[in-house]
């Protein structure tokens, strides 16, 4: 299968785990979403890496995009 067929990755939650996310603290909802943060980051390619830290610097500067 070459990438253009390649299905995209899905993922899902069920009523009851969006519940039990919905009760957590403010706390924990950020320390997951910092988590997922860094995941994401570690799992991209090189080349996506370089073009977000590249963006990321010239917000930084004050530089436009």
């Amino acid at each position: 299968m070459d990438k253009k067929q390649e299905r995209p990755l899905l993922y899902y939650k069920t009523k009851e785990q969006l519940e039990e996310y919905r009760n957590k603290s403010v706390e924990d909802k950020l320390k997951w979403l910092e988590e997922q943060m860094y995941f994401f980051y570690y799992a991209m390619p090189e080349k996506a890496k370089k073009i977000r830290e590249s963006l990321m610097e010239d917000k930084i500067s004050g530089r436009d995009i």
